[in-house]
């Protein structure tokens, strides 16, 4: 059965928070210094940044999903599929170095940012007003939809080619954006906007970067 119960969840949210605090807190410290090293970059930057990427995406897909959602709903077991082979793709990416830091482009660093600090705050805030308090609260790094506008953003501050395999599955779940803003999680609009935006905008810099390539070829 794939109706969605926004009750369920919360109550499923809520027992998840409780359970792991204060792990929110030091997500946050995570979140701080990922974006601190992609500003003052260095040889280990991208490293640092896909090992945080990788945290938040098992730690999703591993406790959140298959631990405290699964057993109420069957989207637990779908989203913390799609998680841990995110989390596993972001360890790939570590070890092959096929993700860099690029030349800064001031458009995508303000959309990145945009969007890096919706998942952060901005998603918190619309939550309070609709009534998504702690301990019925979406943490980003902790909880599928902020993780992925947060992991959307990352990419855009990269500013470098970023390869359809880490994009495609956080684009999948911005969709499914779609049934939880509809069921009265509206904070996830914010989620199909990044998802869809930093998709095409992701699509149209890799266009570019191979433009490069050939003409340098």
């Amino acid at each position: 059965m794939l109706s969605f119960s926004t009750e369920d969840f919360l109550v499923a949210l809520e027992t998840y928070n409780l359970a792991i605090w204060p792990i929110q807190v030091f997500t946050y410290f995570l979140i701080a210094l990922a974006l601190f090293v992609l500003f003052k970059p260095s040889n280990y930057s991208v490293k640092i940044v896909l090992a945080v990427l990788s945290m938040f995406w098992l730690f999703n897909g591993i406790v959140f999903c298959f631990i405290f959602w699964s057993p109420s709903h069957l989207f637990g077991y779908i989203f913390g599929i799609l998680c841990v082979i995110q989390g596993f793709l972001f360890l790939y990416s570590i070890k092959v170095s096929d993700m860099t830091i690029g030349s800064p482009d001031k458009t995508y660093t303000l959309i990145g940012l945009l969007f890096v600090f919706y998942a952060i705050i901005g998603y918190q805030i619309i939550g309070y007003f609709l009534g998504h308090i702690y301990p019925k609260f979406f943490p980003a790094g902790l909880v599928p939809c902020p993780t992925t506008i947060f992991t959307f953003g990352i990419f855009l501050i990269i500013h470098n080619k970023t390869p359809l395999q880490y994009y495609i599955i956080p684009l999948i779940i911005s969709l499914g954006g779609f049934l939880a803003a509809y069921n009265g999680i509206y904070e996830d609009i914010g989620l199909i906007i990044a998802g869809v935006l930093g998709t095409i905008l992701i699509i149209g810099r890799n266009a570019q970067f191979k433009r490069k390539d050939i003409k340098t070829t």
